[in-house]
């Protein structure tokens, strides 16, 4: 993944289907190795105190929704019961936040509450990956992520913000396209962000190489090494147990 320039915000290169097929390889690995060490409960969802309320907008959204509320988040079940559920609605608002880091966990959302905190500023890539969030309430102090361009509606209700219907910025003007490279298509990225993937049997910098990701090649090696480092990891784990 090459970062190569910039308009509103970042732009990345990503290596198209190819290189998807790698990461999801990578992945598998990884959660067959490590996934029983992994906890299943999202962080995110016991960012404060308290639990989302019926009478909120994350609350009503989440009720229309049928969704599941945990704490600050409203969840969504996957249909497939081994599968984890994911965030479509978080309601951080009166938690006394001074600054918020990482809100990855809920990139799924579709609704986002930050309302009612002591927030000053908020990171350009904080909403990075968040393509499903339609409607963002923040406060009134601050300016919807992406600048006014990026939303349907921007409206002031007091002292609450309201962004709503984020807008796909490739298709906002037309001389956005000219600026992904040859050998690439542009797709939203969250709030005034966008990316460029390689299409296909195209990858690298640019795009410009062209042919599959060596797929065996570059990640072969890595998924044997962190299976033999697995394996040593438990042999001396075991080793340790019978001395003890």
């Amino acid at each position: 993944m090459f970062l190569w320039g910039h308009m509103t915000a970042p732009m990345k290169m990503k290596a198209g289907f190819s290189r998807k097929n790698a990461e999801a390889i990578l992945m598998i690995i990884y959660m067959c190795l490590f996934g029983g060490y992994q906890l299943t409960e999202l962080q995110i969802c016991n960012l404060c105190n308290g639990r989302v309320e019926n009478r909120t907008a994350t609350g009503k959204f989440c009720s229309a929704a049928a969704g599941l509320i945990d704490g600050r988040c409203c969840l969504q079940r996957k249909e497939n019961a081994s599968d984890t559920d994911y965030v479509i609605g978080l309601d951080l608002s009166n938690c006394s936040l001074n600054h918020v880091d990482n809100l990855q966990e809920a990139s799924t959302a579709a609704m986002l509450d930050l309302s009612m905190n002591p927030l000053t500023s908020l990171d350009d890539l904080l909403f990075h990956g968040f393509i499903q969030l339609g409607n963002l309430i923040l406060p009134s102090n601050l300016v919807c992520p992406g600048g006014n361009a990026s939303w349907e509606k921007v409206e002031v209700k007091g002292e609450i913000l309201l962004c709503e219907g984020q807008k796909d910025i490739c298709n906002q003007t037309g001389h956005l396209a000219l600026i992904c490279p040859e050998n690439s298509l542009c797709s939203p990225d969250g709030p005034g962000l966008f990316q460029c993937d390689c299409i296909e049997d195209f990858h690298g910098y640019k795009c410009l190489r062209e042919g599959r990701f060596p797929i065996i090649q570059v990640f072969g090696p890595l998924g044997a090494s962190t299976l033999l480092v697995s394996i040593l990891l438990w042999v001396s784990q075991r080793r340790k147990a019978k001395w003890v």
